[in-house]
């Protein structure tokens, strides 16, 4: 079995995992995510300071281990998601480069517009 890099995987159209993964991109960068994450820091530290029952402080551990395998995987498929977008830009840049030298002018232009989103900057 081949796996394939997250932006791979559903051609130009975007699946319904990178849609989740980009908005869990962006709660997880957000405050209200660092303040659960620093709420369950804190409930693990008070179970372990109060001596409570194990099963608490089990369950405070493994809460912060889920939550970081979690992240873990959405950062590898932001990085490869921003991995792929630098190089089709580079990509578009270099045919357009190639095509002015040579005096061509066909539609490397435009892709490079659309690779790195000039309409959107307006």
């Amino acid at each position: 079995m081949a796996f394939k890099s997250p932006v791979e995987r559903g051609g130009l159209r975007r699946g319904r995992f990178e849609q989740f993964a980009e908005y869990a991109s962006n709660f997880t960068s957000s405050l209200v995510f660092f303040l659960v994450c620093l709420l369950l820091v804190a409930f693990f530290v008070a179970v372990d300071a109060a001596h409570l029952s194990v099963e608490l402080l089990l369950l405070a551990g493994e809460s912060l281990t889920a939550v970081t395998l979690l992240l873990l995987a959405l950062l590898k498929n932001a990085e490869m998601r921003a991995e792929h977008a630098v190089q089709r830009k580079l990509d578009a840049v270099a045919r357009v480069l190639l095509e002015m030298n040579k005096g061509d002018r066909s539609g490397a232009l435009e892709d490079l517009r659309n690779a790195i989103r000039m309409e959107e900057g307006t």
